[in-house]
C-alpha cells in the first residue's frame, strides 16, 4: 500500500474534554482509515500510483478525489492539535489576522460562523494565497483549497462525524471549543513563519 495512516502526535486521551478519546478512535482510527484504503484501491495501477497526495487532490475527480482529500484533509485536521500548543497566533500570522479581521476574537467569530453555517457535510478552511493574504472558505464534502490555488494552514472538520458523539447537534459549540487545542505553532509554520 502506497499511502498509510500516520501516527497521531499525541495520546487519544490528550485531546479530551474537547474532542473524546471515542470519537478519535472512530473518527481517525475508522474513518481516516477507510478513506486510505479506498484511496489506495483507486490508484492501483493507474497514473495517480506515484503520485503525491497532493497532487493526486489537484488532478482527479469522482470516488478517487474525495477519498484522496478526504484522507488528506483528515491527516490536517488531526495534526493541528495538541494538548500544550500556543494558544493565541503570533508573529506575522497574528498581525495579518488582526489586519484583515479587526481582531483575533473577530476572526474566530468569523470562523466559527462559516463552520456553523454550512449546510450539510464539510469544513471551514483558513488559507493564504501565495502573498499572505487570508481566506475563510467552506468546502463541501471533500472540497480542498488547494484545488482553488491557496495553501491551507488551518481547518475545522464539520462532517457530523466529527462531533456528534461529543457534542450532538450542538455543532456551534464543538466549533468554538476547538480553539481550546489548536497549536498555533503549527498554524504558523503553515503559514510561512
Amino acid at each position: 500500500m502506497k499511502f498509510t495512516k500516520p501516527r497521531l502526535p499525541y495520546m487519544q486521551s490528550d485531546l479530551e474534554p474537547v474532542i473524546s478519546t471515542t470519537t478519535i478512535d472512530y473518527h481517525y482510527g475508522k474513518h481516516e482509515q477507510a478513506y486510505i484504503d479506498n484511496l489506495n484501491k483507486l490508484i492501483e495501477g493507474t497514473e495517480y500510483e506515484d503520485m503525491a497526495l497532493e497532487a493526486i487532490i489537484r488532478n482527479s475527480e469522482g470516488p478517487l478525489f474525495n477519498n484522496a482529500s478526504q484522507a488528506w484533509n483528515h491527516i490536517f485536521y488531526f495534526f493541528q492539535f495538541s494538548p500544550d500548543g500556543l494558544k493565541e497566533p503570533s508573529g506575522k500570522l497574528s498581525a495579518q489576522i488582526i489586519d484583515q479581521f479587526g481582531s483575533i476574537e473577530e476572526f474566530k467569530k468569523k470562523f466559527e460562523e462559516a463552520g456553523a453555517s454550512l449546510f450539510g457535510s464539510g469544513w471551514v478552511w483558513l488559507s493564504a494565497d501565495e502573498s499572505g493574504k487570508l481566506y475563510i472558505t467552506q468546502g463541501k464534502n471533500a472540497e480542498n483549497p488547494m484545488t482553488d490555488g491557496l495553501r491551507p494552514i488551518l481547518v475545522f472538520d464539520v462532517w457530523e462525524h466529527a462531533y456528534y458523539l461529543d457534542y450532538q447537534n450542538r455543532r456551534a459549540e464543538y466549533l468554538h471549543r476547538l480553539w481550546d487545542i489548536v497549536d498555533w505553532d503549527i498554524i504558523g509554520v503553515r503559514y510561512g513563519e
